[in-house]
């Protein structure tokens, strides 16, 4: 390995940890405990989203079910019905992503559940629908005035916070629930 290649990894590694660290303290706490409440008082948990952004939100789906939450994702095979009590978690950085934008209109009109919208841009078409929002203010295709930048390609930097957030929440709701952390492991899958 290059001298220059390692020195360049080690800068990217630091800007990329700078932009994390940076955009993981701007979100609002406030809006972080209302989404846990959510979760909570929600008999299942659906997300909705497309592209790297789904990716990121299948871990979180898969985290909360280690947690013995009903978690599901729009699409799933053996995704079930979803009703009034249930609460549904749009990720979407710029709010107007076709089908998670869709998702969530057809869920207030056919069950009118409890939506969030987990993105960065807080006037996109979704703040009519949602009942309210999780903003990670990273740069969008729309480049907003207030948005983090980001040195990363595109929206790497919402998919990776959105990831982390997800991590957090859980953490937190393992810690006011007051769960077990071995205990959790009877939730992991066993056919590994």
């Amino acid at each position: 390995m290059s001298n220059e290649f390692a020195k360049q990894y080690q800068a990217d590694c630091a800007a990329v940890l700078d932009e994390l660290g940076r955009t993981l303290a701007s979100i609002d706490p406030a809006s972080l405990e209302r989404l846990a409440d959510e979760i909570l008082k929600a008999e299942q948990v659906f997300f909705v989203g497309v592209g790297r952004v789904l990716l990121s939100l299948q871990s979180v789906c898969k985290r909360l079910a280690h947690l013995g939450i009903k978690a599901h994702y729009v699409g799933e095979i053996t995704e079930p019905a979803i009703t009034k009590d249930d609460l549904l978690i749009v990720g979407s950085g710029s709010g107007a992503s076709l089908f998670p934008l869709g998702i969530a209109k057809k869920a207030r009109s056919a069950v009118d559940c409890r939506i969030v919208h987990i993105g960065s841009n807080p006037n996109s078409e979704m703040k009519k629908i949602c009942d309210f929002m999780v903003r990670i203010p990273v740069r969008t295709k729309f480049y907003l005035e207030d948005e983090i930048d980001s040195c990363q390609p595109m929206t790497s930097l919402f998919e990776q916070s959105l990831l982390l957030v997800g991590d957090i929440l859980a953490k937190m709701i393992i810690e006011r629930q007051n769960l077990d952390m071995k205990g959790l492991w009877q939730y992991h899958a066993n056919l590994e």
